[in-house]
């Protein structure tokens, strides 16, 4: 009787255990919203004409080495462009105030992330910096439409 209740017990505690691994996984999921404890860092600012499907929680990266992450996309009406806020981790604090940003796909059919190209300035991103050189989302529905209205265009001009 007693070896059955000590088995008992020891697979209450296996599931107890893989619940709160399931439940640490999925806060650490990008866009879940739910995290334990956000680092040290700075915000910077960047607007895009198109952020492809860019989401809340997607790494920044420089030169393949993530530095941060998306911390919000909102859409701005004066300017009709969306606004993605950057959260830049504390170690990276010497970013060039002239860097460039750029949505960017993981892979060929992988999710987006901003990759940020370093500028040549001796001053740095700071908290509340705005990121003024962006380059949008490459929208591969919009590359294939280009493509074959050009195709049918130049087929319609010859007799």
């Amino acid at each position: 009787m007693k070896s059955q209740r000590s088995l008992e017990v020891g697979t209450g505690l296996f599931v107890l255990l893989g619940f709160a691994a399931l439940f640490f996984l999925t806060t650490q999921l990008p866009g879940s919203g739910l995290s334990f404890g956000q680092e040290a860092g700075y915000r910077v600012t960047a607007r895009f004409e198109n952020v492809g499907d860019l989401k809340v929680g997607s790494p920044v990266s420089m030169s393949g080495v993530r530095v941060g992450e998306v911390e919000s996309i909102r859409f701005d009406p004066n300017d009709y462009r969306a606004v993605v806020q950057l959260h830049i981790a504390q170690e990276f604090n010497q970013i060039p105030e002239d860097s460039d940003a750029s949505i960017q796909t993981q892979g060929l059919l992988g999710g987006k992330y901003v990759g940020i190209g370093p500028g040549g300035s001796d001053i740095y991103l700071e908290e509340g910096s705005e990121i003024e050189f962006t380059q949008s989302a490459i929208v591969l529905e919009s590359l294939v439409n280009k493509f074959f209205a050009n195709f049918a265009s130049k087929g319609s001009e010859e007799p």
